[in-house]
């Protein structure tokens, strides 16, 4: 499969809104990068091409390609045959006469898509007529199509085999005209490339809005038209009452104009039709009406995605309302001599209904896993009671937790991106947390203990510090003493070589005195011992303390 919507990865921040507007249960793959951002990538694969996203996206993260740079290089080499959509009139109420005007100028062939939508009416009132065909449900939207084929195969029986107006015009364009030019569409749609693609019958999809960028990126300016005049020359004949197939119920006002006995039911846009045509699927066919007239835009092609218009829905049905008052004027009158009921029976007697039929390619489903396949993803979503699982609060994008379960089973998402399973793993967290911090308080507290302890035995070697000291000071006095002490018996013994019994009692005296002092030395000099002691006591029981806290520390670690 052509990719047809891209991703600019750094501007996706992973907030759901294309899976949560996404009408294809497989087309959006999310994923968590480092650091715990999400991103949606497109998966080619089951894409419809329905635009929904790129118009949703508020933050620039999708967009779309389609063929303008190819087709206008294509332009410049070969002649080509622009179709223009009659949604052209509603998007460019001012521009589009200018728009076909100066494609003509490059050399192109002009053509109006209304006359093949037209064809389709006819083909379809034919196939029904000649109960060619059953209940049957309608195919000009090519995102219908592309659903159906992907996600709800045996619908393909029910989808009408009759070409969109598009391929009905482009049929006739190289069947009955014989023209073999490359055709490029100028079209609302970002879808119709895969219609394209698959029949084979046109070359590009130019959509209005890359159109414009394109006139703005090279400096082309279109002039403005003054009238409201819906009539243009074109190559061939202009269409009829197909020129109101982009406004919802387009084709069953076709249908009804010449057939209102026809049992015709409508749907549009994404939150509604694609839930009905699921529905329809499950119905018995005795209840489908006769036609189902689907598009995938709310409002129709004529707000498409490829559109990048301004106009609101009111000014497009405005439009599309002076569009069909013109062209049933043409009806009633006719067009170069024929009335709507004669280019009817043109078409009976030039067209074959045959050369209006495609097939289609249905793609292989995807199987839908089991209950319990999926019991493992909803545990991992958090998900543990049956109430669990029907929490359904869209935030993933799903419509239900079953839808999210089924995406995850298929890896197209991952549990990371459920809030339930957000919600779970934040409380475990707090609540891991809580215990952590209940035991760092425990730790705070046995620490705060020991710090105390630690703290008076702190003061304790400062106070045996000072003793230390004062003690130091004292032996240190006392050691003066005795050195003057023997010095002056040295002096004495020096000056007095001879000595009287007097003398000797002065030695005697001397002596005694250092003696004494000897023994103040001894007692400063236990002192200070005990001092020591008392330090190494203290320097023990801090030695224990720190011993006492780094066992806590690792015992709390040893916890976590």
């Amino acid at each position: 499969m052509s990719e047809i919507i891209i991703l600019s990865p750094d501007k996706c921040v992973g907030c759901n809104a294309c899976v949560r507007c996404c009408p294809a249960p497989e087309a959006n793959i999310t994923k968590m990068l480092e650091g715990g951002r999400f991103i949606t990538t497109v998966n080619a694969d089951r894409c419809i091409g329905c635009g929904q996203c790129v118009i949703n996206c508020n933050h620039g993260a999708r967009d779309y390609l389609d063929d303008t740079d190819e087709c206008m290089n294509r332009m410049k080499r070969e002649k080509l045959i622009i179709m223009a959509t009659p949604a052209i009139k509603s998007v460019f109420p001012t521009k589009w006469k200018g728009i076909l005007d100066w494609f003509r100028k490059q050399g192109c062939i002009i053509y109006d898509v209304s006359f093949g939508a037209d064809i389709c009416t006819w083909a379809h009132l034919r196939a029904i007529e000649q109960k060619k065909v059953g209940n049957i449900i309608t195919q000009p939207c090519a995102a219908i199509v592309k659903y159906v084929e992907t996600y709800q195969p045996k619908l393909l029986a029910n989808l009408s085999p009759i070409h969109s107006p598009i391929s009905c015009g482009a049929t006739y364009i190289k069947k009955y005209l014989n023209r073999n030019n490359p055709i490029a569409v100028l079209s609302p749609c970002i879808a119709k490339k895969n219609e394209f693609m698959e029949t084979g019958l046109v070359d590009f999809n130019v959509t209005f809005k890359k159109l414009e960028e394109y006139f703005e990126r090279n400096g082309i300016s279109i002039p403005i038209s003054s009238t409201e005049e819906y009539e243009y020359r074109f190559d061939d004949q202009q269409g009829q009452v197909g020129a109101i197939y982009p406004r919802p119920g387009g084709l069953r006002d076709n249908l009804w104009l010449h057939n209102p006995d026809i049992n015709i039911t409508t749907s549009e846009g994404v939150h509604k039709v694609y839930p009905e045509l699921d529905m329809y699927a499950e119905m018995p066919d005795f209840k489908h009406p006769e036609v189902f007239d689907v598009l995938s835009c709310e409002f129709g092609c004529n707000v498409g995605p490829g559109t990048g218009t301004t106009q609101s829905m009111f000014d497009v049905m405005l439009t599309m309302k002076e569009v069909e008052k013109e062209a049933k004027s043409r009806r009633k009158s006719g067009f170069m001599g024929r009335g709507d009921d004669k280019m009817f029976k043109k078409f009976d007697e030039e067209l074959k209904l045959n050369d209006f039929l495609r097939n289609y390619k249905p793609v292989a489903p995807t199987p839908i896993p089991t209950e319990r396949q999926l019991e493992p993803i909803y545990e991992s979503m958090g998900m543990h009671t049956e109430e669990d699982k029907k929490y359904d609060c869209n935030a993933c994008g799903y419509r239900s937790c079953r839808d999210m379960a089924i995406a995850i089973y298929r890896g197209l998402n991952t549990p990371d991106n459920c809030v339930v399973h957000a919600k779970t793993v934040m409380v475990a967290r707090h609540s891991e947390l809580a215990v952590q911090h209940e035991k760092l308080a425990e730790i705070t507290y046995e620490c705060l203990e020991l710090s105390d302890k630690l703290k008076t035995d702190v003061d304790k070697i400062l106070s045996n510090m000072n003793t230390i000291g004062t003690s130091t000071a004292k032996t240190s006095e006392r050691a003066g003493v005795v050195r003057n002490l023997l010095q002056n018996v040295v002096a004495f013994c020096h000056d007095n070589s001879t000595m009287d019994s007097g003398s000797v009692e002065q030695l005697i005296t001397i002596l005694e005195t250092t003696i004494s002092a000897f023994s103040s030395l001894d007692d400063n000099v236990n002192a200070t011992n005990e001092s020591s002691t008392l330090i190494n006591n203290s320097i023990g029981e801090i030695t224990d303390l720190v011993d006492e806290i780094n066992k806590t520390l690792h015992k709390a670690s040893e916890k976590k």
